[in-house]
C-alpha cells in the first residue's frame, strides 16, 4: 500500500496531469512532421504500449534535459512530445512562485527585511532557512533521485542539473513565511489570521510551480513538506534561544566561522558535479556574515534593549519614513552589487595565485568533481563574497545609513 502511494506520487504523469490542468498542452510529433493533441490518459498508454522500461532516458544533466525523449527500436515509430503554453496567466505566476526560491528572490528579501522591517526576526529567520536549505541540499546529494522524465517538458531548466529529491523549494516555502509568523505573531499586534493566509498562499504557489514547471514530482514536493516542517519544530524555539547566545557570546565569530566552513567541506559528496553545494556554501556564508555583524554591533555597543516590551504595535510609515526606505534600499542594493563584485574579483585572483593556476583558464575550465582547483576556488570565493554581503548588510550598510541620518529609528534595539 506504501510502495504504492510513493509509486504514483512519484509517477511522471501525475506532473502531466497537473500542467494540462494549468493550461499546459501536449502534442505528439511524428516522422511526417504532424502533430496531435495528447492528454495523460493517451501518455499513459503511449508508456504501457512502448515499454518504456527498455527506453533509454537522457540524463536530467545533459543540455538536452528540457527536450526529454526516448528511443525506441526499429519496430516502434519514434514519437517525440511537444508542448505548447495555453493560458499565459498561470505559466507567468508560477515563473513568479518558483523565483521565490531563487538566489535573486534571497539578495533582495533578506537585506530588504533587516534594512526596512526587523533585525531581530531577520536573525532568527535566516537561521532557519540556512539549517533547513543545508539538510535538503544535503540530502539531494545522498539519495540522488533524478527530476521528472519522460514525458514530462521541463519549462525551465535552471536547476534541472541538481537532483530532486527533496525539493529545496519547497522546504524554502515551509521554512521563510511561517517562521515569519512564528516570530512575529508574539512580537508584533497583527492579525495572526492573515499572516497564516499570506503563508499558505507562499508556500503552496511555490510548491505547485515546481511541479507546473516540470522540474519535481509530487513525491518531491510532499517530502520537501514533511522533512521542512518536522525541523521547523525543532528549531523555533532552539533559534530563538540560540540568537541570545551568538549576539552575546565573545567566541561568537568564531564558533560560527569554525561550523559553517565545516560544514561546507564536509557536505555530502554527489556522484556528479552539481551546483548544489555552491548554492549551499552562499547561503551558509550569507549566514555567517549576518551573524558576525550583528555580533559585531551589539559588542561595540550599538544595539541596545528596547524601552518597551512586547508585543509591539506596528509602525506605518509616513511620507519621509517611506523616502527614507526607498533610499536606504537603492543605497544599499548598490553596496551589495559594488560588494559581489569587488569581492568576487579580489577572492577568485587571490585563491587562484595560492594554487598557482591562471583565473582565466580556471574560469573556463570543465566542470566536474576531478577538476579540484575550480571546486575550491569557486567554493572560496563565494564563501568570502556571500559573507561579506551578510556582514556588510547587519554592521557596514546600516552604520552608512546611521551617518546619513536615513536609518530605521528602531533598527539599534531588535535584539
Amino acid at each position: 500500500m506504501r510502495e504504492n502511494i510513493i509509486e504514483y506520487l512519484n509517477d511522471p504523469l501525475l506532473v502531466v496531469k497537473v500542467q494540462n490542468f494549468f493550461g499546459v498542452i501536449y502534442k505528439k510529433h511524428v516522422e511526417n512532421n504532424e502533430s496531435s493533441v495528447i492528454h495523460s490518459e493517451h501518455l499513459e498508454r503511449l508508456d504501457e504500449e512502448n515499454d518504456l522500461k527498455q527506453h533509454k532516458r537522457i540524463p536530467s544533466n545533459t543540455s538536452s534535459s528540457s527536450q526529454s525523449s526516448y528511443e525506441t527500436d526499429s519496430s516502434v515509430e519514434k514519437e517525440e512530445i511537444e508542448c505548447t503554453i495555453s493560458n499565459k496567466f498561470w505559466y507567468y505566476l508560477f515563473v513568479i512562485g518558483t523565483a521565490l526560491g531563487d538566489e535573486i528572490f534571497y539578495a533582495t528579501f533578506i537585506p530588504f527585511w533587516f534594512w526596512n522591517v526587523d533585525g531581530a526576526v531577520g536573525r532568527r529567520v535566516v537561521l532557519v532557512w540556512t539549517v533547513v536549505m543545508y539538510i535538503g541540499q544535503g540530502f539531494k546529494d545522498i539519495i540522488r533521485w533524478p527530476r521528472p522524465g519522460y514525458p514530462v517538458k521541463k519549462l525551465q531548466t535552471k536547476w534541472a542539473i541538481e537532483y530532486g529529491m527533496p525539493s529545496t523549494h519547497a522546504m524554502v516555502g515551509v521554512s521563510i513565511p511561517f517562521s515569519v509568523l512564528l516570530y512575529t505573531m508574539d512580537r508584533y499586534q497583527y492579525p495572526v489570521h492573515w499572516g497564516l493566509i499570506i503563508a499558505v498562499a507562499w508556500c503552496s504557489l511555490i510548491c505547485v510551480s515546481r511541479v507546473y514547471l516540470g522540474m519535481h514530482s509530487v513525491l518531491d514536493i510532499a517530502a520537501g513538506l514533511l522533512l521542512s516542517s518536522a525541523l521547523l519544530v525543532v528549531l523555533i524555539p532552539v533559534v530563538d534561544w540560540l540568537d541570545g547566545v551568538l549576539l552575546t557570546s565573545h567566541c561568537s565569530p568564531a564558533l560560527v566561522i569554525a561550523v559553517s566552513i565545516l560544514v561546507i567541506v564536509f557536505h555530502p559528496n554527489a556522484d556528479k558535479w552539481t551546483p548544489t553545494r555552491g548554492d549551499t556554501t552562499m547561503i551558509v556564508s550569507v549566514c555567517a556574515g549576518i551573524l558576525t555583524g550583528s555580533w559585531t554591533n551589539y559588542q561595540l555597543g550599538n544595539m541596545a534593549p528596547s524601552d518597551s516590551n512586547p508585543p509591539y504595535e506596528i509602525i506605518w510609515p509616513s511620507i519621509d519614513m517611506i523616502g527614507c526606505t526607498i533610499l536606504r534600499t537603492i543605497l544599499g542594493f548598490c553596496g551589495v552589487l559594488a560588494t559581489r563584485a569587488i569581492g568576487k574579483s579580489i577572492s577568485y585572483a587571490f585563491v587562484c595565485a595560492l594554487l598557482g593556476k591562471d583565473k582565466n583558464e580556471l574560469r573556463n575550465s570543465e566542470n566536474s568533481l576531478d577538476n579540484k582547483n575550480k571546486i575550491i576556488v569557486e567554493l572560496s570565493y563565494k564563501y568570502f563574497t556571500y559573507g561579506m554581503i551578510g556582514f556588510n548588510t547587519t554592521y557596514v550598510f546600516p552604520n552608512v545609513f546611521d551617518l546619513l541620518f536615513i536609518n530605521r529609528p528602531t533598527y539599534y534595539t531588535e535584539i
